[in-house]
């Protein structure tokens, strides 16, 4: 089993918190992986090392300072009422709406769903935003959010 079903996810809240609850069609597309399984995901697209994005170091793709992009800002859309992500990020990530996401809060929770689903979303996943890494499967892309309300976008290597 790769999956915990969302009802028993320990941060279920965020999804349906009552100032920002997720439509029912979106939460049945929402799948927190098991730890094991998110222990996986992140063994192979980030890091084989580091539990969490403030421990990565060299060998990790992500410790490479030179391939992110500046930091561009994420708060101002998130306290907005607007739900749209902000442009920087959508003109980054050129993705198909039914592309696979992993949103990766830490080495033992990651969450897959599809890009459309985190796009509507978004400000829910960034309830906790203490370095989660957004990856879309078989793509290069990468965005990394920090909890000082910005995001940087990297090209992972092969």
């Amino acid at each position: 089993m790769n999956y915990v079903e969302l009802d028993s996810y320990s941060r279920k809240w965020i999804f349906t918190h009552a100032s920002m609850p997720v439509e029912a069609t979106d939460l049945a597309l929402i799948k927190p992986f098991t730890q094991a399984r998110s222990a996986q995901i992140w063994r192979d697209h980030i890091s084989a090392h580091s539990p969490d994005a403030d421990h990565f170091e060299k060998g990790d793709w992500a410790f490479d300072s030179k391939i992110w992009s500046e930091a561009h800002d994420w708060q101002d859309a998130w306290d907005s009422d607007e739900p749209e992500l902000p442009e920087e990020l959508l003109e980054f990530l050129e993705w198909e709406d039914n592309t696979t996401v992993f949103f990766c809060y830490e080495k033992y929770n990651v969450i897959e769903t599809k890009w459309n689903v985190f796009k509507r979303n978004w400000k829910n996943f960034l309830f906790f935003d203490d370095g989660p890494i957004l990856l879309g499967r078989k793509k290069k892309q990468a965005v990394w959010f920090s909890s000082k309300g910005t995001f940087k976008c990297a090209l992972r290597g092969d």
